[in-house]
């Protein structure tokens, strides 16, 4: 072998290990962080890794069923209301810090055109795709979602029905994914930061400390007044 020929071999086992390495990385990067995403396992209508919720829990509201994967069909999850509810698959997630991709396919059918449809959600206060209504094909669904450096536990919702929102219909879901990724492509819609979601809705004191203190002051005077009025009717008449 001459000398020339040692670093074209150097080079081409180079290019053969990144053309091994390269499927192997995007794979590691699109792991399905969801346990049973793809609906294969499960028992009569109970699915390994979710369980079923509801706004109105009343029998008869709102059916679940697990469709098995057969002649190459995917696995599938449903939900059917047949009377006005907010009903979902859930499963929760533990996620660590970064972007996350939320996705199912889904399809409908009679889903009322008012209020909301279905979709993949995250039960936070507004963190959901875009929504099927009526009779629809099968469509993808998609949303991001910034976790932020400590970490968050989340329910993961494929959702007929929303926060006020309470429909009926029927909607199936398939191929249901979280997946890390780096961050949300340009233009994405329906993209959410869950630190600063659950930044706004925490609740507390309104303004300066020294209005609290104030407003403590006119209870306590309030109450002060309260007492003495009372305490004057209850004092006896003089004759």
């Amino acid at each position: 072998m001459t000398v020339l020929a040692m670093p074209r071999l150097r080079m081409y086992s180079l290019l053969l290990l990144l053309m091994i390495l390269t499927p192997l990385t995007a794979a590691a990067a699109e792991k399905n962080l969801l346990h049973n995403g793809d609906f294969s396992v499960g028992s009569g209508d109970s699915v390994d890794g979710w369980r079923t919720d509801a706004w109105i829990l009343s029998p008869g509201t709102t059916d679940y069923r697990w469709i098995p994967p057969a002649k190459r069909k995917p696995g599938e999850l449903e939900v059917y209301s047949h009377r006005d509810n907010d009903a979902r698959w859930l499963q929760s997630l533990n996620l660590g810090p970064g972007w996350y991709r939320m996705s199912v396919e889904a399809r409908t059918h009679a889903v009322l055109p008012f209020f909301t449809g279905a979709s993949i959600s995250v039960m936070e206060d507004g963190i959901m795709s875009a929504d099927l209504k009526g009779d629809t094909d099968w469509r993808p669904l998609t949303l991001y979602l910034k976790i932020g450096r400590y970490g968050a536990d989340v329910d993961i919702a494929l959702r007929v029905g929303g926060y006020m929102n309470l429909t009926r219909g029927e909607a199936f879901f398939r191929h249901a994914q979280v997946v890390k990724v780096a961050a949300p492509p340009a233009g994405a819609e329906h993209v959410f930061d869950l630190t600063e979601i659950r930044r706004k809705e925490a609740t507390g004191p309104i303004g300066h400390p020294w209005t609290l203190a104030a407003a403590y002051l006119g209870l306590l005077l309030l109450a002060v007044a309260g007492w003495r009025l009372m305490g004057t009717s209850a004092r006896p008449e003089r004759t």
